[in-house]
C-alpha cells in the first residue's frame, strides 16, 4: 500500500490514532496528516506528503465531493465501520464514489449489528462492493427478511426469514474476523448491577397520569415507529425525573435518581466515576445536585478534560455516551460507570462502557451501574438491550477466528 486514508470519529481521529501511532516502535517510521479544522487547515493537512491521512468521518463528503483534491488512497481503515450502516446516508454515497479507486479496505468495529441484521447491508457493501450480500438493499432485504410492523402498505420493520441469520454469516464469514478481548487479553472481571429507585404514591400518579396522556394523544391509537421514539423519550425523560414542556420548559417530576447518584458518590469514597446522562436536563439536574453537595466534577467533551480524567483529576466525569462512545480511551481514568439515563441504543451503550472495559485498564474489575426507576420504561430498555445483543453475539460467535496466542 502507498497511500492509507483512516476514517474515524472525530476526538479519536484527532487524538487516540496519532497517539497510539506514536506509542508504537514499528511505527515510528510512518508519517501522518491529521484532516481537521477550518477549511484552510484541511486543505493543507490534505496537501501534506504523509503515509497516512486521518480524517473523522463528518469530512468524508468534503474530501471527495468539495475539497478539490484527487482521491488517490489506494487502501482505506474505516474506524467505527458501523457508523457507515445507513444506505441512505450522504458520507455513505460518497464513499461509494470512489469505493472502486481502492485497493484494501479494512472496517473496525465492535458493534457491527447494534440494531439487526438490515445493519450489514452497507457496512459489507463498502467492504466488497456487493459481493456477499448484494448490490442493492431491495435485493437484501428481499432474500433475507420479510415485513413485520406494517400499517397498511406501510412497513416499519423487517424480521430475518427462517435461516437467513445462519446464511449471511457464511455468506460474509470469509471476509470477518472477530476477536474479543476478554478471549485473547487478560481483562478484568466486569460486575453489571441495578440499583432501583421507587417513586412515591404521588409520584407515580404523575408519571401515569403524563403517560396516559401521551398515549391518548397517539394519532387514531395507532403506535408507528416515529410516535414510539416520541412516546418512549417521553417516557424515560418521566423516568428520570424531569421532561421538557411543549413550550421547552423543564418540568420536575422526582429526584429519586439523583438521591441515588448521590448515594453512589458517597459509596465510592472519592473514587472517580464515570456518570453517563442522556437528555439536557439530566445534565442540567446532576450538575445542581453536585454543586449542591460540594462534589468536584468536569463534563469529558474536550481533550484536556480527557486528559485530566485518565490523570486522576476528575472525581466524577460526566459523558453523553453520543459524544464519547468511540474510540476514546478513559480507562486511566477509573474503572466505574454509573448510567444516569438508559439507552435504546446498543452501540451507544457497549462502547460507552467499552471506554473503560478495556486493554488497559488497570483495576481488577469494572463495574457498570444502572439507575433505574420501579415501574417505569427503564426495565424494558435494558431488556431490549439485551434481546438485541442476542442476534450481535449471534454474529459474532459465527464469524469467530480461533487464535492461538
Amino acid at each position: 500500500m502507498q497511500k492509507v486514508l483512516i476514517i474515524a470519529p472525530l476526538r479519536v481521529a484527532k487524538s487516540t490514532w496519532p497517539a497510539e501511532i506514536r506509542k508504537w516502535d514499528h511505527l515510528s517510521s510512518l508519517t501522518y496528516s491529521v484532516i481537521i479544522g477550518t477549511k484552510q487547515e484541511r486543505i493543507s493537512a490534505l496537501r501534506k506528503q504523509a503515509d497516512i491521512h486521518l480524517i473523522n468521518r463528518e469530512n468524508i463528503q468534503w474530501l471527495i465531493e468539495a475539497s478539490g483534491v484527487p482521491f488517490d488512497y489506494d487502501m482505506l481503515v474505516i474506524d467505527e465501520l458501523s457508523s457507515f450502516k445507513s444506505w441512505q446516508a450522504k458520507r455513505f454515497k460518497a464513499l461509494m464514489k470512489v469505493r472502486p479507486l481502492v485497493k484494501r479496505v479494512v472496517g473496525l468495529t465492535g458493534t457491527p449489528s447494534s440494531n439487526g441484521l438490515m445493519d450489514l447491508f452497507a457496512e459489507f457493501r463498502l467492504l466488497d462492493m456487493g459481493q456477499r450480500l448484494g448490490r442493492f438493499i431491495g435485493q437484501y432485504r428481499n432474500t433475507f427478511f420479510k415485513p413485520d410492523r406494517m400499517n397498511g402498505p406501510i412497513v416499519y420493520s423487517y424480521k430475518p426469514l427462517p435461516g437467513a441469520e445462519e446464511e449471511i454469516f457464511r455468506r460474509i464469514g470469509d471476509i470477518t474476523i472477530s476477536m474479543k478481548a476478554c478471549g485473547h487479553l487478560k481483562m478484568p472481571e466486569l460486575i453489571s448491577t441495578t440499583y432501583e429507585v421507587e417513586m412515591s404514591p404521588d409520584e407515580v400518579k404523575q408519571y401515569n397520569v403524563m403517560k396516559q396522556e401521551l398515549v391518548l394523544a397517539l394519532p387514531e391509537g395507532e403506535v408507528t415507529a416515529a410516535n414510539a421514539a416520541v412516546l418512549t423519550g417521553k417516557l424515560l425523560q418521566m423516568s428520570n425525573g424531569a421532561i421538557y414542556t411543549d413550550e421547552g420548559n423543564t418540568m420536575q417530576i422526582h429526584d429519586r435518581k439523583l438521591d441515588a447518584l448521590e448515594d453512589i458518590i458517597e459509596g465510592m469514597n472519592g473514587k472517580p466515576l464515570l456518570v453517563g446522562y442522556w437528555f439536557r436536563h439530566d445534565y442540567e439536574r446532576i450538575v445542581r445536585r453536585l454543586t449542591e453537595i460540594g462534589v468536584p466534577f468536569e463534563r469529558l467533551d474536550s481533550e484536556a478534560s480527557i486528559k485530566r480524567w485518565n490523570a486522576g483529576q476528575i472525581q466524577v466525569g460526566l459523558a453523553h455516551p453520543a459524544s464519547t462512545g468511540h474510540g476514546l480511551n478513559l480507562q486511566d481514568g477509573g474503572n466505574t460507570i454509573c448510567w444516569f439515563s438508559p439507552t435504546w441504543s446498543l452501540e451507544l451503550y457497549q462502547q460507552m462502557n467499552a471506554r473503560l472495559y478495556r486493554q488497559g485498564q488497570k483495576a481488577n474489575t469494572v463495574v457498570i451501574i444502572h439507575i433505574v426507576t420501579k415501574g417505569t420504561i427503564d426495565s424494558r430498555v435494558l431488556k431490549a438491550l439485551k434481546e438485541k445483543n442476542r442476534i450481535q453475539e449471534a454474529l459474532i460467535s459465527a464469524v469467530k477466528a480461533e487464535v492461538n496466542l
